[in-house]
């Protein structure tokens, strides 16, 4: 797979923003403390913009830009043979086609290591365009995910809460109540038993991980008001 192959998979607009905070408020949930997450979503990025983040802590990263002008989307496989820190250069043909809508979110310092983007793997999509794009690329040879698009973007080509509930016990090493992850990407209330379900004790003291859990997600812009239907 290559990033061609995930700009052909990625959802619409609006259904890839809400697979992201799905994903980012079910880690929320599953880790209120927020110590080593991987995911997180800042609606106030900007006055414009919104993003969505994945940090591994190993050096590998992305970035989902929401922004009136579209959509912009970079990741960095840190050990892929694209890496820029290979030849001090983006790799040919990563962010060559890239829009000039986009060009800030390409020269962001926060994704710049000494004046070279930190990027291996990019897709854009204008507002009102009917696809996602992605640059002429000569991949390298023999390479499965030449540009770790695959593994990068993965939670964002599989949008079943079942997806998120394999991360999470991976990385977190305990067991994942899948239902409550489907509560969440279905955008539904967060109730104490959600939260609870997803990390025990985090509804039983007033103001603690609950109280924080649904302030976060509000700021996210999560759906917190009682909608029809919300009880898991």
């Amino acid at each position: 797979m290559t990033v061609h192959d995930v700009a052909a998979a990625l959802p619409d607009v609006s259904t890839l923003r809400e697979l992201c905070l799905s994903i980012a408020v079910s880690e929320a949930a599953v880790n209120p403390r927020g110590e080593y997450r991987y995911y997180s979503f800042d609606a106030g990025w900007s006055e414009t913009e919104e993003v969505f983040s994945m940090r591994n802590g190993g050096g590998d990263e992305f970035d989902v830009v929401f922004s009136p002008a579209g959509v912009y989307i970079r990741g960095f496989d840190h050990e892929s043979r694209m890496s820029p820190y290979a030849e001090d250069t983006v790799w040919p043909g990563v962010l060559d086609s890239v829009p000039e809508v986009f060009r800030e979110c390409v020269d962001e310092p926060a994704w710049v290591d000494d004046g070279v983007p930190t990027v291996t793997c990019c897709v854009w999509r204008e507002a009102g365009d009917d696809r996602w794009r992605a640059g002429r690329i000569e991949f390298p040879a023999g390479v499965s995910d030449p540009d770790g698009s695959q593994w990068l973007f993965s939670l964002l080509l599989d949008p079943r809460p079942e997806a998120f509930q394999s991360f999470a016990e991976d990385y977190y090493e305990r067991a994942v109540d899948v239902e409550a992850v489907r509560h969440i990407y279905g955008h539904r209330e967060l109730t104490p038993d959600v939260a609870e379900r997803l990390q025990p004790g985090a509804s039983g003291v007033p103001g603690g991980p609950f109280a924080g859990l649904v302030k976060e997600a509000a700021r996210m812009g999560y759906p917190v008001v009682p909608r029809t239907g919300a009880a898991l």
